[in-house]
């Protein structure tokens, strides 16, 4: 495995669900995609991503019961710590392109404003708010009150985790999955029961990221 043994056998680990090697991973690697996505972004504008980072690096049990990590497209032929610099960095690529996909051309005619510009938008958040509160209503109390004490009262994950007793690393793959869980629940509910594209899913999101409007989290969690 040569140089990178140990790190190849933590993210190995990691993407078993083993919660000792997650404890230390985030333990060891959390201050450090923080101060990458502060480089990234000196606004701490890519924290955000680099938050999102850990769903998919948590990975999920598909139908077939096999875990989906993104642990596991690490081969070893670099450091684990500047694997994850090069994934964040994409992941911030990636973010710009979707909203330069949303921007028009420079030789388009820009439209006039108008109180609603975009058509579908007033749908798009009618439709996403819906799929959030039954997505989050479908969560254990546990899980909603996790979700309440970091992203409402905005506490830290070690604060986090006193209040559910538990270890920070613990909230840290509980908020993981929980992210997970509820994007798939409204992906669900916006394929089957509004009848959207992937396309049109796509586009819900990304007008709720740019401008989420009236949508208010605490409401939806609490309510």
């Amino acid at each position: 495995m040569g140089a990178h043994s140990a790190d190849l056998e933590l993210a190995r680990s990691c993407a078993e669900g083993d919660e000792h090697a997650w404890e230390t991973f985030v333990r060891e690697y959390r201050p450090l995609l923080y101060r990458a996505a502060d480089a990234l972004d000196p606004t701490q504008g890519a924290r955000e991503i680099a938050d999102s980072l850990y769903a998919e690096l948590y990975g999920i049990n598909n139908s077939d019961g096999e875990r989906q990590s993104l642990f596991r497209y690490y081969q070893g032929r670099s450091s684990l710590a500047t694997w994850l610099r090069a994934v964040l960095a994409q992941r911030c690529v990636d973010r710009v392109r979707i909203q330069r996909r949303m921007e028009p051309l420079p030789d388009q005619e820009v439209p006039r404003r108008s109180e609603d510009p975009d058509p579908d938008r007033s749908r798009y958040l009618t439709l996403v708010r819906r799929a959030l509160e039954h997505a989050v209503a479908r969560l254990t109390d546990r899980d909603r009150l996790r979700l309440g004490c970091y992203y409402v009262h905005e506490l830290t994950l070690a604060e986090t985790g006193s209040v559910m007793r538990e270890s920070e690393a613990t909230s840290s793959r509980r908020l993981a999955r929980t992210r997970q869980t509820i994007r798939r629940d409204m992906e669900r509910q916006l394929r089957e029961e509004a009848h959207l594209s992937d396309e049109q899913i796509t586009a819900c999101f990304v007008s709720v990221v740019d401008d989420p409007g009236p949508l208010d989290l605490k409401q939806v969690i609490y309510e």
